[in-house]
């Protein structure tokens, strides 16, 4: 169903705001710009950018002093400061954490107002922080919840208050999305447990558990079915295998509960685990180790977080490895995004992180400042 269209201002004269865009592109005082960094500035198609500096410049505002080189007549327009609306997944969560981090660089860098609430992993908070920011009047919302049955509802409240929105690593409707390419990095690190349980069990293998993250949805749900496919890729044998999935809530303390529950009732000499995130890769460990069964698994893990990395550099650690998002690098990224979209230039409906396999011998090389930052912290 096509979602109706904004209401048009009557009032709204398009070709000044156009114009006054074409002004915003000139910087400071005596700068030239050509026809394409104009063009690229404002945001606007390349026939108009080229009809309004003419236009400008035979009303005087704009002088040609080359052949393709344009100067304003006017003092540089003071840009308006942005306001942008920020709902932490939570920061209690490392993950979160190191997303909030950078959003809070990224916006000081480009000198944009962030207006910051806490979801807190909780749906009910999730709502009502969309009406705070709503409240707020912020000129775009990155929104950060986990729960796939609550985004409609969040992302209803700012599209009636016609407020654009990056959702991350949830899609959330109407929404650009911002995140994982949940299947492609199931892929590596499903391929990468294939090869292990080829190379250490000549690929026998007894059962092999998905951790899951139920509430989150079918997207994020994507990464285990590519971990699956990669482990089958990688090891043809694991075809046949007893695939089980239990819901660890993305969480330490949750997916330890689940898998200690599983192991009463799996007498699997050999499992193969692959977690939706590294707290369920540990949880997953964690059970393992309490009863004792260590040798009996093989775990991947997700987002490579720095729990994650302590634990790969553990002696004889049975977390295989762990896919890398880097989190860390997010604000710059999505601030940008943000930008790119009030400022009305085309963007594309999902923007999707790189990613990087993470083992016990590649580790410090890919994070080689994290015994640093562990002593500064210290």
């Amino acid at each position: 169903m096509k979602e109706p269209a904004a209401p048009r201002d009557p009032y709204l004269v398009k070709s000044v705001v156009h114009s006054s865009r074409i002004l915003a592109a000139f910087h400071s005082s005596g700068e030239a710009l050509p026809l394409r960094d104009v063009v690229q500035r404002s945001g606007l198609p390349k026939t108009m950018v080229f009809r309004l500096l003419y236009t400008l410049e035979r009303c005087g505002m704009v002088e040609k002093v080359g052949e393709n080189l344009y100067r304003s007549s006017l003092r540089p327009l003071k840009p308006r400061l942005y306001r942008l609306g920020y709902a932490a997944q939570g920061t209690d969560y490392q993950f979160s954490k190191e997303v909030s981090a950078g959003l809070q660089r990224a916006a000081a860098a480009e000198g944009v107002e962030l207006i910051s609430v806490d979801n807190r992993y909780n749906p009910k908070i999730a709502q009502r922080n969309a009406d705070v920011l709503v409240r707020e009047k912020v000129d775009l919302v990155i929104e950060f919840q986990t729960d796939e049955q609550v985004a409609p509802i969040v992302a209803a409240k700012y599209r009636a208050a016609g407020i654009p929105l990056i959702a991350i690593e949830i899609p959330h409707p109407g929404a650009t999305y911002f995140g994982a390419n949940n299947y492609e990095a199931g892929l590596i690190g499903g391929r990468c447990l294939g090869r292990w349980a080829k190379h250490h069990w000549h690929g026998t293998v007894d059962e092999i558990v998905l951790v899951a993250l139920q509430r989150a949805g079918s997207l994020p749900q994507m990464r285990l079915t590519g971990m699956l496919v990669g482990m089958k890729e990688a090891c043809p044998q694991l075809e046949t295998c007893r695939v089980t999935s239990i819901d660890g809530n993305g969480v330490l303390g949750d997916s330890f509960e689940a898998m200690r529950r599983h192991l009463r009732v799996s007498r699997a000499r050999r499992i193969l685990v692959g977690a939706i995130n590294d707290p369920s890769a540990l949880g997953a460990l964690r059970a393992f180790q309490e009863v004792g069964r260590t040798d009996a698994c093989a775990i991947m893990g997700q987002n490579a977080s720095p729990e994650g990395r302590a634990e790969l550099r553990q002696p004889d650690t049975r977390l295989i490895g762990s896919v890398a998002y880097f989190p860390e690098k997010y604000g710059d990224d999505i601030v940008a995004l943000a930008l790119d979209i009030l400022h009305r230039k085309p963007v594309p409906p999902a923007v999707f992180v790189k990613h990087q396999l993470v083992t016990p011998d590649t580790v410090n090389h890919i994070y080689p400042n994290d015994q640093l930052v562990q002593m500064v912290n210290a």
